[in-house]
């Protein structure tokens, strides 16, 4: 991609990651709902328990990729930000 700064390519990238980490915590969001602390079940209603299982299955496969989108999404924003701080200094 000529033309683009170096600034403008890591913008791109952290909104883009940002993004993904947004749709991510919807997702994880939407999941929680469903999910309820305490069941209280008798013998028959072993498919609630198994329900329960997948769903809390599902959140810890998410939860990895939340942590790294949110630690990536954070490093960019220092990363940006002190380019811009420097790039400041130099031109002061």
């Amino acid at each position: 991609m000529p033309g683009l700064s170096p600034i403008l390519m890591l913008l791109i990238l952290w909104g883009a990651i940002t993004l993904v980490l947004i749709v991510l915590l919807i997702y994880r969001s939407t999941l929680s709902m469903h999910e309820d602390d305490q069941l209280f079940l008798s013998e028959g209603e072993n498919q609630l328990a198994q329900e329960q299982a997948e769903l809390q299955k599902k959140m810890d496969k998410i939860q990895p990729f939340v942590r790294t989108c949110g630690a990536l999404s954070a490093l960019l924003l220092v990363v940006m930000a002190g380019w811009g701080i420097y790039d400041m200094y130099k031109n002061f």
